[in-house]
Order: C-alpha cells, then sequence, then structure tokens
C-alpha cells in the first residue's frame, strides 16, 4: 500500500467515524456470526460523499448493504434465517438493511437480471464483480476494533467523486441507469463514459 493509498485509508475511516449511523450498523453487524461479512456498496459510499459535498449524512441512502459469504448452505431457508436474524439486529434503524448471502447468487441473478454468473468463490470475489469502482467497496470492525476495508479498486475514484464502470459484470444500460440515479442526487459527480 502506497502512501497515498494509507493516507486515503485513514481519510476514509475518519468519515466512517464521523457517521453516528455507519458506525451504528458497522457495530451491529459484528454479530452477525462467524461467516465472512462486509457492509458494502452505496452506503458506504453515499455517507464520504454526503461528507464530501456537505449534504446530511444520511442524505439519498435508499439501503443498507450488509454482505455475508456461507457456502456450506445455499438454500433459500438458511440465507432467509440469517435475514430474520438482521432484521432483529438492526431494528430502529430509519433505513432498511439489505442482507444477502453471496455464495448463493449466482442461483437468482440469472433470472433477475438475465446474465447467468458462476458461483462467486469469496466475498471477495463478489465485490470485485460490483457494478462500479466506487461501489465494490466493503468494510467491518474486527473483534478487537480494527478495520478491514477491502477496495479492490482503491479509493481515488471515490475522493474523486469519479464514477468509473467495472465491466466484470454489468451492462452500458445498467451504468447509465445507477449514475443517472446518482448525479440527480449529487450532481458534483463526474461520470467515466462506458466506452
Amino acid at each position: 500500500m502506497t502512501r497515498s493509498d494509507e493516507a486515503l485509508r485513514d481519510r476514509l475511516i475518519g468519515i466512517f467515524h464521523g457517521s453516528p449511523l455507519l458506525m451504528d450498523v458497522i457495530r451491529r453487524a459484528q454479530s452477525l456470526g462467524n461467516c465472512p461479512y462486509y457492509v458494502g456498496a452505496g452506503f458506504l459510499v453515499q455517507t464520504v460523499w454526503n461528507q464530501l459535498t456537505g449534504r446530511a449524512q444520511d442524505y439519498g441512502i435508499s439501503d443498507i448493504d450488509v454482505v455475508y459469504y456461507d457456502a456450506d448452505d445455499l438454500s433459500y431457508a438458511a440465507e432467509d434465517a440469517m435475514i430474520a436474524k438482521g432484521r432483529e439486529l438492526f431494528s430502529g434503524l430509519t433505513i432498511p438493511v439489505d442482507l444477502k448471502n453471496q455464495a448463493r447468487v449466482h442461483l437468482w441473478y440469472g433470472d433477475k437480471f438475465g446474465i447467468e454468473l458462476q458461483p462467486y468463490v469469496s466475498l471477495e470475489a463478489a465485490i470485485d464483480s460490483w457494478p462500479t469502482t466506487v461501489t465494490s467497496l466493503g468494510a467491518r470492525l474486527t473483534a478487537d476494533g480494527e478495520w478491514q476495508i477491502y477496495t479492490p479498486f482503491g479509493l481515488q475514484d471515490l475522493f474523486d467523486l469519479t464514477l468509473r464502470p467495472n465491466k466484470a459484470l454489468i451492462s452500458e444500460e445498467i451504468y447509465i441507469a445507477k449514475t443517472q440515479k446518482w448525479l440527480s442526487k449529487w450532481p458534483e459527480l463526474t461520470v467515466v463514459p462506458w466506452s
């Protein structure tokens, strides 16, 4: 990790600590159990954008993504049990939590989005395929209070307010729809064209 990468990581952690909502979610997520998990994607990114653009901390955040990885039981019943646990764990939050087992995404993704997936081999492999370089981001606190942050494309785009496609999975149409939605809330964003 370069000095610049370390500085951005420290800045990211500082923003996280400045958000009572985000820290509440991160701390509650520590109770999910032994399976690997991350709080991820838009919730983290939009918290940073809000801080950088002077908006309220929860502005524009429609849901909170919490992802975990359990390849030992790919049944809907097992994921549903985890979702029920999450409902209890995250009760009282004003923003809904979307809890998903990334080990079973391949079982429903094709039907929902028309793109067939191979099973993800890890939670990080799932994050590697998320739609943009900025939203390919996961964070969690270990039991001893250490941050684990996974960001396969680095943090520069996030702090530069730049949207860049991650073409591993999404189509140009999906990218355009997402960027238009985000631009309607954060017009300061710079969108890198698909091609």
